[in-house]
């Protein structure tokens, strides 16, 4: 499929994991691609990867002068903005919630949301021009409690943030989405595979997700193939959601024999 030919995504943290899976798939599927990361050095490997049709850039979201500059890199570039996928982000703060201090809370909103917030404004007028669309990766976090409140509150208001643009700028033809992710296998867990091993067992599906898993959701819900689809959010989560994989049942004797 080439769902993404003639357009043009920008993607946030994109030098490793989730951002550089979507940044491959959007790729592979005839887009070009705007990879944006705070580390350089793994920017131009994933550029020098892609091919003519990336282009790689220093971006801290944090920065809206890093933003807009990104956006209009862009548009320079390639002439045109389509899809913008908000991926960067992470947990913060690493105490207790009750002895999270203001500084930290700020630090960890303005990282996960606003820096989710100052893309999508940074980038509103192209994509009204291109009738293009945002998907912004937030987690399984935002919709039921896995612990660590601050970054958990992020997430969830990037999902009411998504819900309200979608409400606003469905009338000229943008797009606003969310995937919401399990547990997912990228570099920041290298240190502890153990740790991974344990969680997978909590995932009806028996497994922790991989980042082509979260790029083949947002390559779906960035493309035409969604095009009557906004302000949702899918989980993407290996059944996490539903319940505790410890309850599977093993397929022998899983059912009477009369079934």
């Amino acid at each position: 499929m080439q769902r993404f030919e003639g357009r043009v995504a920008l993607v946030t943290a994109a030098a490793q994991g989730i951002g550089a899976a979507v940044a491959r798939r959007i790729a592979d599927e005839g887009g070009s691609v705007v990879v944006t990361d705070l580390q350089e050095g793994k920017v131009g490997e994933v550029v020098a990867e892609l091919g003519e049709r990336a282009i790689g850039l220093r971006v801290d979201v944090t920065n809206r002068d890093d933003v807009d500059a990104a956006v209009a890199a862009a548009v320079e570039r390639f002439g045109r903005l389509d899809v913008v996928v908000n991926n960067a982000g992470g947990c913060i703060v690493t105490s207790v919630p009750e002895d999270a201090t203001a500084e930290e809370w700020h630090q960890q909103l303005d990282l996960t949301l606003v820096g989710a917030a100052r893309c999508i404004q940074a980038a509103l007028p192209h994509l009204v021009k291109t009738r293009g669309n945002v998907v912004t990766i937030s987690s399984v976090n935002g919709l039921a409690a896995f612990g660590n409140i601050e970054y958990s509150a992020a997430k969830a208001g990037q999902i009411a943030m998504t819900v309200n643009y979608a409400a606003r700028y469905g009338g000229m033809g943008v797009r606003f989405n969310v995937v919401a992710p399990g547990t997912i296998r990228t570099p920041n867990w290298d240190k502890q595979p153990d740790t991974l091993e344990r969680f997978a067992e909590m995932y009806p599906l028996g497994r922790v997700g991989e980042p082509e898993d979260i790029a083949a959701a947002v390559a779906f819900l960035a493309s035409d193939d969604a095009s009557w689809i906004t302000g949702h959010t899918l989980p993407v989560e290996g059944g996490v959601l539903t319940g505790p994989g410890v309850l599977n049942l093993t397929p022998t004797g899983a059912f009477p024999k009369e079934y």
